[in-house]
């Protein structure tokens, strides 16, 4: 659904913090925090989950999928090659 890479970068393409992602999401603090420190993956509660993903929607991000095309328009950030960045 969502990794804590993507949503590191969303905020981080939104300009805004922690504390604001979890009032927009309508979730406490000390989620945001544990869902960006998981490994790859966000694991937790779906409706928590979902709570998030719309958030960042509504302000204007759109999550991209593994070898899914993007069909929205203006600028955005994608992960090329997860080896080319790991150095692989």
């Amino acid at each position: 659904m969502i990794t804590s890479q993507q949503m590191r970068a969303a905020r981080a393409l939104l300009g805004i913090d922690q504390k604001r992602l979890a009032e927009l999401a309508s979730v406490s603090l000390p989620t945001i925090q544990r869902m960006e420190t998981s490994d790859g993956q966000v694991r937790g509660v779906v409706e928590t989950l979902v709570k998030v993903v719309s958030a960042l929607e509504r302000e204007g991000i759109e999550l991209i999928g593994e070898n899914t095309p993007s069909q929205g328009k203006g600028r955005g950030v994608r992960l090329r090659d997860a080896a080319v960045a790991l150095g692989r």
